[in-house]
Order: C-alpha cells, then structure tokens, then sequence
C-alpha cells in the first residue's frame, strides 16, 4: 500500500472513529438508498427522511450551486413545502450564501439570536426558533462547491455543534456526487427553458453542429411570442424551412402560413399583391381580390427576399407594420389584421441603408429577432448527415438501395466550399444517386462543380498546410481514443463530431483504434 492510499483509508478511519453507533447505521442506510437504480430526486428525498428519523434532524433542505447564474437555489426539502416556490440565495447572503461562498460549514445554536439567517421558506415562523439549532454543510465534489446540505435540531439535543456537523459532512460527502449529476440535470432543464429544446423544431431541418444548435434554441425562443423575426443567411441555407419551423411550433400553427417572394413581385403589382384591390380599381382588375396581409390573417405572412423590395414597396410595408391595418387598392374599407411577420434576406441590410437601398426605419421594424443561418461550411459534420440524409430520400424515391459515399468521396464533399450550400448538396446528392449503379456513391458520380482544378503552386501550398492540418488531427485523435480506451462513439462527442467522421479520419490517417481498447475500461461501441 503506498503512502497516499494508507493517508486515505487512515482519514477515513479517523472521521468513522467519532460517528456513534447510530449515526454510523444512519450513514449506512443512506449509503444504500444512494446505490438504488432509482430516481435521483427520489433518492435525495429519501435520504433526508433518514436524517429526521435516525439523526433527528429536521426540515432538511439541500440547495444547488448555479455558478452561471452566481446564485444557490433551494431544490429539495423535507418536512417543508417548497412547490411553487423560488427560493434563492446569492453567494455570502444569509448562512446558505455564505456556506456556499466559502465552501465552509456553519451552526447556529440558537436560531432565536441569528439575525442572518433568512428563513425565506417561512418554515419556521410558527415556531419557536429559540428551541431550534440550525446546521449547514457544503456539499463539495472535485474541489468546488456544487450544493448547500442544511437541517434543524432541537437545541436540548445538541451535545456538540462541531460533532453534529462532522455528522452532517459526512452525509453530504456520500451524496455529493449524486448532487453534483442533480445539478447538471436542473441546469440542462433550465438551459431549455431559457435557450429552448436544442433538438431539430421540425423533421425536414437536419444539424447536429454547434451553429445549428444554436439556431434550434432561437427558434424554440422566440416561436411561443408574436415577435417580428428576420432570418438572414446567403442563399441555399434553409431560411424558408426556418421560418416555417417557428410557424409550427406557435399558437398560430392551425392558421394560415402565406408566402411572398419579393423579389418576384414587380412593383406596380405590390400594393395590390400585398394588400388586395377591388374590382376596377385599374386596367384589368375584372374581379375583387384579397392581398397576401388578409389571407395570412390569423396565422403568419413569410417575406421571403424582403431585401429586393423596391423604395416605393418599403414604404407601403413600413405603413402596415406600424398601424396593423391597411386599405386595398380602389377601396374606402380598413382591413384590420393580426399576421405574425417572418422576414428573410441574403443581404446584408445594414450595408444596403448606408448605401440608402433599404430603408433604416423598416430595418429596425423587421429585425426585432434576428436569425442568422450559418453557411453549409460553417456546419462541419452536417456535412455528411446531410448527405446520408438525402441519399436516403432520393434513393427511397429512385427505388435504389444507396448504403454508402465511398472515402474518396466524402473527402470531396468535406474539401468543397459549397456556395450554394444546402440546395447545392440536395441537388448534388439527387444526380448521384440518378447516375449510381452500385450500392455507393463514388466520386464519378458527383458533379464536375465539386472537382476544384488546382493551380501547382496551390498544390504545393495546400501540400504544406495539409500536413500541418493532418498532424494535428492526427495527435488529436489519438489523444482522444487514449482517453476513451477506443471507443469511436465517445470518442466523437468529445470532439463535438460525428462517429461516421471519425471513422473516415481515422482510416485517412492510418490510425488503428484497436491498439487503444487495452489503455481503457470502456470499450463497448455504441451503435
């Protein structure tokens, strides 16, 4: 036994020798409710119902660390009715803050003399706090304060207060790890509820990059409210998709989604496009017709290409954006309505009102909640799931059994720049599985637009940087198989990719995954 395990088990052996025998079963019966395969609130519940039964410790409490938030949050109680309530502590406010500050244990012998302590449960302002003894422990995992442990005891019990808190460091040192994972679970809750659900808001959007992510949590943000939104991004990115996402997910989904490309309308027809005429109103107009504004009544009008709108169009939407109401051309009736309006543009607005194209007073009308939809290049392993993606509808469409893209091939998908970013990859994905007479698509099949014809001294540039790239990912990888003993899957999420692109990779670079599963524990894939 070396000297750090013998100090360990020798500081084990002194915090056991001051437990009594009751507290040491107490100790042990909250042992076992914590290796239960149950619920983890259940599990934190029950063992504060050991601490009133066996230790006489009452209205147990524990409060977990939010470090982002700089605040501590009440999260279980015993003996106290929290639901419904908020309670909360900043760091070093009252004896919860304070513990949680400090990283330091605190008692109370006396809660009648305490002026700090808060009480904001209210649970004991029926009682009578001179009877009550107040302890409150930190509850640390990997060196950092992760949650607050507290109870009550009947003064008259209390033989020691430095005992009594030995106790209840004890406790807290058993279920810190299980408090810690309670404390990612609330703040993983607390981030969707705040951020939004960072799954896919419908089954035609597909991303698993960062940037995509990102743009899941927007659109669960912001699809609840009525808010004006402008989704921008260059041509191809999906913006339509987008906009109809936040459509679907709103109280307005059972309404209309009308659609306008406005870069189609030619200017002497978008007043009446937009906002209907009557009858006569001018040369041709044989019948009535309602505008785009009174048919998306109700539900939500999609401007798609809002940035080609001409002058003389800009200010007859500025006008209906600002009063909700509006008159179709040749009509004395106000039509009044309740549209929910979803911009988009490939420009960038902001440069067209410094070069006086677009008007700054509906810029800041429309982008009350930008949107921006990153580009396919900027979306990493999309890339692929994309492309699996499309090869699975097209080849369904075709009645073709298309399995795979051949290495050669998703090297030149992974290399190109695609300027036409998702439409180009959909339309490039469509001709390949049209042109494959196998099970794969190869790199005949895929557009001349995708063979980028290099200049020597290119070559050689891109010689150099890809060495240097290659050696990087290279030592990357590695490093990260070390630590998952081979494990491809694990392997992925650490480096916030896919396994099908680690697998390529990894056969890229000639790496062996299999000369690491002895190095770790895990070595099961995941499938």
């Amino acid at each position: 036994m070396n000297k750090s395990t013998k100090k360990y088990f020798l500081e084990k052996e002194r915090k056991l020798s001051i437990h009594s025998y009751e507290e040491l079963a107490a100790l042990h019966a909250i042992a076992k409710i914590l290796a239960q395969p149950t619920d983890l609130r259940d599990e934190l519940e029950q063992v504060l119902q050991e601490m009133s039964s066996r230790l006489g410790m009452q209205r147990g409490m524990i409060s977990l660390f939010d470090r982002d938030k700089n605040e501590v949050w009440l999260d279980i109680a015993h003996d106290v009715n929290i639901e419904g309530m908020d309670v909360t502590y900043k760091p070093g406010e009252g004896i919860t803050g304070e513990v949680a500050q400090t990283g330091r244990p605190m008692a109370v012998a006396n809660l009648g003399h305490a002026a700090h302590f808060l009480d904001r449960t209210g649970a004991r302002r029926h009682l009578n706090r001179s009877e009550l003894a107040f302890l409150c422990v930190p509850i640390m995992y990997d060196d950092h304060v992760v949650g607050v442990l507290s109870a009550d005891k009947v003064a008259r019990e209390v033989e020691s207060l430095d005992k009594e808190l030995a106790m209840l460091s004890a406790v807290a040192e058993l279920m810190a790890k299980f408090v810690h994972i309670r404390a990612l679970e609330e703040e993983n809750k607390r981030l969707k509820k705040i951020v939004g659900s960072s799954r896919a808001p419908s089954v035609d959007i597909i991303g698993h990059s960062k940037p995509m992510q990102e743009v899941f949590g927007l659109v669960a943000q912001v699809a609840d409210s009525n808010t004006t939104v402008l989704i921008t991004g260059e041509t191809g990115t999906g913006k339509e998709l987008i906009a109809r996402a936040i459509h679907m997910n709103s109280p307005r989904h059972k309404g209309p989604m009308v659609q306008v490309n406005c870069a189609a309308i030619p200017d002497t027809l978008i007043e009446s496009e937009l906002f209907g005429h009557e009858r006569g109103a001018f040369t041709g107009a044989l019948q009535q017709r309602r505008g785009r504004f009174e048919e998306a009544n109700g539900g939500t009008i999609f401007l798609d290409e809002v940035g080609e709108l001409s002058a003389a169009a800009q200010v007859k939407l500025l006008r209906v954006l600002q009063e909700k109401r509006f008159q179709p051309l040749g009509s004395s009736r106000v039509v009044n309505v309740n549209v929910r309006i979803i911009a988009a543009t490939n420009r960038d607005l902001e440069q067209d009102i410094i070069g006086e194209r677009f008007r700054a007073d509906l810029f800041y009308r429309l982008n009350v909640f930008p949107i921006y939809l990153p580009s396919l290049r900027e979306r990493g392993s999309d890339i692929i799931l994309l492309a699996d993606h499309f090869i699975l509808k097209y080849g369904k469409e075709m009645g073709k059994n298309i399995k795979k893209i051949s290495t050669p091939a998703i090297e030149v998908f992974l290399s190109h720049k695609w300027p036409g970013n998702v439409r180009e990859l959909e339309n490039c994905i469509e001709r390949a599985v049209l042109l494959s007479k196998t099970d794969t698509i190869d790199v005949a099949h895929l557009p001349p637009s995708l063979h980028v014809n290099e200049t020597k001294a290119e070559k050689k540039e891109h010689g150099k940087l890809s060495s240097v790239v290659e050696a990087q990912e290279r030592s990357l990888i590695i490093d990260t198989l070390e630590a998952t003993g081979g494990n491809q899957t694990k392997a992925a999420k650490m480096l916030g990719t896919t396994k099908r692109i680690i697998q390529y990779k990894i056969t890229k670079l000639g790496i062996n995954p299999k000369l690491f599963r002895k190095k770790g524990k895990d070595t099961n894939e995941t499938l």
